[in-house]
């Protein structure tokens, strides 16, 4: 076999292993869809059918009109939009030091708050309610979204993009009379279009899947979040799946949205968040 051969049949098995793992990665989002649109009796039928032998739109109906599911998407957006702005936010202002100024104990607070990211969550989660429950933010958007405006991993991935950044527009600006907020607001933070991407579609799928949290701070129906909503619906004595398909379904709408809208960033910010120490 020449060696061109060998390369078109090494070719041929990375795109075919590339399929087999986009198929698999796909099948339970499709097969998700297709149940939104099926009565119960198909969903559990012996053999997986894709395409619904007749399709349905009662289960979106129902879940439309007997479900709170607009006002639980509300809350799920309005927490996890403020909560990415704030994180976005956050973690410029908090990177740009690590970045670019020098004092001392720099690197040692940083590493500090690296170490932060191998603290569980489960271990501040007592503190952090109690602090809330404190503050009268029990059941309030305030105390959903508050306790989670600043990451490690923001701060990290923010700081490694910076890094990047030639200092001589830093420079250019200094000389131009900028300060050092407005070289940061003005210069830098244009440039920093892939990192910020790559934080808002972490921040916003993080908060949007959130489950744990809310459950703790969460005490009335009004505020329920999507993933509140669906863990409930699962939870009745009589479980209508179609319709739970169908809210789910629904829930992942945003998340795919906000990937498509900034996904050419995302790719650019992964590749080049790690090329600076």
């Amino acid at each position: 076999m020449s060696h061109e051969s060998r390369a078109a049949a090494v070719r041929f098995a990375l795109y075919a292993l590339l399929v087999l793992c986009t198929a698999l990665t796909l099948f339970p989002y499709a097969w998700m869809m297709s149940s939104s649109f099926k009565p119960n009796v198909e969903i559990f039928q012996a053999r997986i059918e894709l395409i619904p032998a007749n399709p349905i739109l009662g289960n979106y109906v129902e879940a439309i009109e007997k479900h709170p599911v607009g006002r639980a998407i509300l809350n799920s957006i309005v927490m996890a939009g403020v909560e990415t702005l704030a994180v976005v936010v956050t973690s410029v202002f908090t990177a740009y030091p690590f970045a670019r100024l020098r004092f001392p104990g720099r690197e040692a607070l940083f590493l500090l708050i690296l170490g932060t990211m191998m603290i569980p969550s489960q271990v501040t989660m007592i503190p952090a309610f109690m602090l809330i429950k404190w503050l009268g933010w029990i059941d309030t958007y305030q105390g959903l979204i508050v306790p989670r405006i600043m990451t490690p991993l923001g701060i990290f991935l923010m700081r490694q993009f910076l890094q990047t950044l030639p200092r001589e527009l830093e420079e250019a600006a200094r000389i131009d009379g900028c300060s050092r907020l407005q070289t940061l607001t003005r210069v830098l933070v244009p440039l920093c279009g892939p990192a910020v991407a790559t934080l808002a579609i972490f921040t916003f799928t993080a908060s949007w899947n959130e489950f744990f949290w809310p459950l703790i701070v969460v005490q009335s129906t009004e505020m329920w979040t999507i993933q509140l909503l669906i863990a409930a619906m699962k939870q009745a004595e009589v479980v209508d799946w179609g319709v739970v398909m169908a809210v789910v379904t629904m829930s992942v709408v945003p998340t795919v949205t906000i990937y498509v809208l900034l996904q050419r960033y995302f790719v650019k910010g992964i590749a080049m968040s790690g090329l600076k120490g």
